[in-house]
């Protein structure tokens, strides 16, 4: 899976949860930050994305994906 098509599916994972235009969704995006996501939508936002990649994230990863980009590189690293 390319850093393109990781994108795009997590942007489709976004888009469901937070009030927000598509072409806002970039690496840089913090999701805590620039979406105002509390502990319970971020935690709902690393179980979708446990769902669409079919992987596990630990708690303690999960508090390293702070951004956008930091959920594209967790995923094709643990592909």
């Amino acid at each position: 899976m390319t850093r393109e098509e990781v994108l795009g599916k997590i942007r489709e994972i976004i888009l469901k949860h937070f009030d927000i235009e598509e072409d806002k969704i970039v690496d840089e995006l913090n999701i805590a930050e620039d979406l105002g996501a509390d502990s319970i939508s971020i935690m709902e936002f690393v179980l979708e994305l446990e769902d669409e990649f079919d992987t596990e994230i630990s708690d303690e990863d999960a508090e390293n994906i702070a951004t956008v980009g930091a959920a594209i590189d967790y995923i094709l690293s643990h592909q």
